[in-house]
């Protein structure tokens, strides 16, 4: 053989050893169908590169994971599921002793600190995005604590600039939003889908950006007039809201088919500020460690003792940040409280996950939804991970709108979470005893939280610290207040929106709102356009 023969070879060998380790290294484009969630200890920062990237991967098992960016900008996977972290930081108790004297804000930067990892957004930019983030606020604590009396806790996350809880998550996910926008010189559009609170909050935190483009449908007829005033009094270029005549879960199919669209998808850079969002999910997370840090006895028994925390919830956002947070080892115990809409409270107590005939109007309307999506991550995160079972139930659900869980799943459901059902007498009767007790004015949403706490104590007084998040101000549901015999506490700004002229569309039950809602997709995306060439002239 000759000497260049010999080179020739060597180098045929080489590129093959390098070819081999290239498939057998490079992360896989799709993940197997269980997943196993592996937990890593955190105890400060981290040292290892290892710890510095979090994966995230949809609860269906069919698309390629992402990172923190990627689940930011995709809401639903292309395989229709959720995204989740594929390894949940385990929290140890020197951790737990160090968050316990941080503030809210504080709080919600370790946890994104956690989730993101100082690869994709430094510390310092953290910081500042964060803060920026709750500067307008209107409470010096961001979230406060009202202790009222017989051991009522009430968890005030209604301070932001729409007086509801979703200010909370959707300021700071704007904030890290247009970080990456403006990083990767991009514009997106958004397209939310609203029982209430979401499209307000989601319009507040991205009116006048100039890379962002929000697409708001409401259902016409369920929100308050303070609701819809929030949504239909901003008139920005760049926001543009639809009165839809159907209910809130009705108006999310048209939504869910356009998102189904990659082509589409990709094409106008189109994303979800619903809590079908993971950055959502991730902030709602500090509610629960702001709540057992104010109400916990002491963190010097060993083990640490719980705090109940009563979640009122819809769509199941707040109890999915939850089901998390006990997963990385803060002791909660969880009661999700629901109106009559009682699907989570019938999956909870027999395993039920199906829609009623129809969805009754209540007075706490925000939670009027039949189809609560962040329990796809939940279930996901009961069958340890594995995405063959979440994939099927919920395929099956989408397909029949009836599935029951296997025995072993409810067993895990109820073991994490207690559920309660509150009719709307009971709703005006909590609001008027609180008020009688306390002098303090609950929303219907809080309401249905509270009550829980009353129906408890008629038995016997809590040996657990209980908390009730309360997530809006009554002042945004006045009719409920005037229903229980109450009198409305208004703020100025709430009075000023009956004075600001409005701006809403039509969809009618005969229209198309698919197309409706692509044509409006269509039409800001060409105004953008057209505007970044003008600026760029």
């Amino acid at each position: 053989m000759t000497k260049c023969g010999g080179i020739l070879i060597q180098r045929v060998i080489k590129m093959t050893i390098i070819l081999i380790a290239i498939i057998f290294l490079h992360p896989r484009p799709s993940l197997p169908a269980r997943t196993k969630l592996s937990f890593l200890t955190w105890s400060g920062t981290p040292s290892s590169k290892a710890l510095r990237i979090m994966w995230y991967v949809s609860t269906r098992g069919m698309a390629p994971h992402v990172d923190f960016e990627g689940a930011l900008f995709s809401g639903y996977a292309p395989d229709g599921g959720l995204f989740m972290p594929e390894k949940l930081p385990q929290l140890d108790r020197e951790t737990l002793r160090r968050w316990s004297a941080l503030s809210y804000p504080s709080l919600v930067t370790e946890l994104c600190a956690l989730f993101i990892g100082p690869e994709l957004i430094p510390r310092d930019d953290l910081n500042d995005l964060i803060h920026r983030g709750f500067s307008r606020f209107r409470h010096t604590e961001v979230v406060h604590l009202s202790r009222l009396r017989n051991g009522l806790n009430v968890l005030e996350l209604w301070h932001g600039a729409t007086y509801a809880f979703k200010d909370l998550s959707l300021c700071c996910t704007a904030q890290l939003l247009q970080y990456f926008l403006e990083k990767r010189k991009k514009h997106v559009t958004v397209v939310v889908g609203t029982s209430g609170d979401t499209g307000s909050a989601a319009i507040e935190s991205v009116q006048g950006a100039k890379n962002v483009d929000i697409i708001v449908l409401l259902p016409k007829g369920h929100c308050t007039k303070i609701q819809e005033l929030q949504m239909t009094t901003v008139l920005k270029e760049n926001v543009r809201v639809f009165a839809v005549e159907g209910n809130s879960d009705e108006l999310d199919k048209p939504i869910k088919a356009v998102f189904e669209d990659v082509a589409f998808v990709k094409k106008h850079n189109l994303m979800s500020l619903n809590s079908i969002n993971w950055s959502r999910v991730l902030v709602q997370m500090a509610h629960h460690f702001f709540a057992y840090f104010r109400c916990v006895p002491s963190l010097d028994v060993h083990p640490l003792p719980p705090v109940e925390v009563v979640v009122p919830t819809g769509a199941a956002g707040n109890l999915a940040a939850g089901c998390i947070a006990q997963r990385m080892g803060l002791p909660i115990r969880l009661v999700t409280a629901v109106n009559c809409n009682d699907i989570i409270h019938r999956t909870v107590q027999q395993g039920d996950f199906s829609l009623s005939e129809t969805i009754k109007p209540t007075l706490a309307s925000a939670m009027d939804i039949q189809v609560p999506y962040n329990m796809e991550r939940i279930f996901w995160l009961l069958s340890d991970c594995n995405s063959q079972v979440t994939r099927a139930l919920m395929e099956q659900f989408e397909r029949t709108q009836s599935v029951h869980l296997s025995k072993e799943l409810q067993s895990k459901l109820s073991a994490a979470v207690t559920s309660e059902s509150v009719s709307d007498e009971t709703i005006t009767q909590t609001m008027v005893r609180c008020w009688e007790e306390n002098q303090y004015l609950l929303c219907p949403h809080s309401a249905v939280a509270v009550s829980y706490h009353y129906q408890k104590l008629h038995r016997q007084p809590p040996s657990t610290p209980r908390c009730c998040l309360a997530p809006a101000s009554a002042a945004k549901f006045q009719e409920a207040v005037l229903t229980a015999g109450l009198t409305p506490e208004i703020p100025s700004e709430i009075l000023a929106l009956e004075r600001k002229e409005t701006r809403c569309t039509l969809m009618r039950k005969s229209d198309d709102w698919m197309l409706t809602l692509r044509d409006a997709i269509e039409d800001m995306s060409q105004q953008w356009r057209d505007r970044f060439l003008n600026a760029a002239e």
